[in-house]
């Protein structure tokens, strides 16, 4: 059985950081690209950053470049996604997904997911 946990959300002040992290089970992680999306209350799901599974590539949505970098730790089945300068509209619950061959930007094209973790950001 697949999981995805996330952790490291939490409450932080406009231009504070905090480190989310996924860890991965019950898949090959190292044949996984792995995402990361959010969701703001009343919004859309957007996608916020993804790393391809040789972990050499990644991009990013332009509202965080710049400010949040991904990665990952293949020997932990763990990505990360860290978050700095944050803004009040990073404000979201924050989502690990994990796809063979996403479309990465692309919601619906991930397999798995997690359950998320809520960053809250005050001004």
């Amino acid at each position: 059985q697949v999981q995805l946990v996330e952790s490291g959300g939490g409450l932080v002040q406009a231009g504070g950081s905090l480190r989310l992290s996924c860890v991965a089970s019950g898949l090959t992680f190292s044949g996984y690209t792995m995402g990361w999306f959010r969701q703001a209350p009343g919004k859309d799901s957007e996608f916020v950053a993804t790393i391809l599974r040789s972990g050499g590539s990644t991009y990013y949505a332009d509202s965080v470049k710049g400010r949040f970098t991904i990665s990952r730790d293949s020997p932990k089945n763990t990505v990360y996604l860290q978050m700095n300068s944050l803004k009040p509209e990073d404000t979201a619950v924050y989502y690990c997904a994990a796809g063979l061959r996403p479309a990465y930007r692309e919601i619906g094209t991930y397999d798995y997911w997690g359950r998320g973790t809520q960053v809250t950001v005050s001004s």
